[in-house]
């Protein structure tokens, strides 16, 4: 069963003031016991990410990296496969691979980037996961499809972790979920984005209710490999506070859910050190969730709950 994987933990961060900045958050979360450092894939006020992980792996030597997640619109799975190979060669295979159809409306407005139907966007991404495959195995390999056209290409640098760094794919709705559980090692569980940005219309999509079903369609999809699969989620709030049900109270209506909801919501973590480690011990056995994600701004304040459960 996937609830027996130990947990690990990552963090993301999207910016930094300079290169030395960049490189102390980078041996920050390796210090701390973070096993990953992501870094979103947007055109606002971001590194640019695939620049920034090859710097971050350079800083480090145990710090694993990685994009959550590309968004395939934006670069063509063949340069992505080169890209993506690069870090993992150079880094010595602490790549992990995060891909996405691509949500934030604004990103498509300010780019000129057509966004098109998500049933366009994720039937272009599962192709791009094909290529991608192709690039990264031995010899050359062909694929025609409705979006990509792939004629004898044999991908170079091949990457040091083989057959190809551990591919990462999250969502919200039942084929994104159900593709990732086929294809993936990883499989991110998010809360769906309707409106193209994070809002409580988001936010209630996220729920315990909601994961319970999200978690049946992995299971349902991914039949005998279910047990090899990492469950992932990104949490938006993580506050580490003396009083939990004050803090809830206050939040709910940023989730436009109730309070009793937000206790158990997948995606925030609140209260003391002691009951977070309670509900994450709990989520592990409810929904197999091992691989936790927090946000930058929690990466201090978090770091006991690392050091007590990373591994456990």
């Amino acid at each position: 069963m996937a609830s027996s994987r130990p947990f690990r933990f990552g963090v993301q961060h999207a910016t930094a003031p300079d290169g030395p900045g960049w490189v102390e958050r980078a041996r920050q979360a390796e210090d701390l016991g973070y096993s990953t450092l992501f870094m979103p894939d947007h055109f606002g006020d971001q590194l640019s990410p695939t620049v920034a992980l090859q710097a971050a792996a350079d800083a480090t030597t145990t710090l694993r990296v990685g994009a959550l997640v590309y968004d395939n619109d934006y670069r063509h799975p063949v340069v992505l496969a080169k890209d993506c190979a690069t870090i993992d060669l150079l880094s010595g295979g602490r790549l992990e691979l995060g891909l996405g159809a691509g949500w934030m409306t604004s990103d498509y407005e300010q780019s000129g980037i057509p966004l098109e139907p998500a049933k366009v966007r994720v039937e272009r991404m599962e192709e791009a996961v094909a290529v991608l495959k192709g690039a990264f195995g031995d010899g050359p390999f062909d694929h025609a499809g409705t979006h990509y056209t792939v004629t004898g290409y044999d991908g170079h640098p091949k990457p040091a972790q083989r057959p190809h760094p551990p591919l990462l794919i999250g969502g919200g709705k039942r084929r994104v979920l159900s593709f990732a559980a086929r294809e993936a090692q990883i499989v991110g569980i998010n809360p769906t984005i309707p409106n193209g940005k994070v809002d409580a219309d988001a936010a209630v999509t996220g729920t315990a209710a909601a994961t319970d079903e999200k978690v049946g369609w992995i299971r349902e999809a991914a039949g005998d490999r279910y047990g090899d699969l990492e469950l992932n989620a990104l949490h938006f709030a993580t506050i580490i506070t003396d009083d939990r049900a004050g803090t809830i109270e206050m939040m709910a209506p940023l989730f436009g859910i109730p309070p009793e909801d937000v206790e158990d919501y997948p995606h925030a973590l609140i209260g003391t050190v002691d009951q977070i480690c309670e509900d994450l011990e709990s989520r592990r056995e409810r929904w197999d969730l091992s691989y936790v994600v927090v946000q930058a701004d929690a990466v201090e304040a978090f770091a006991p709950v690392v050091a007590r459960l990373a591994g456990s």
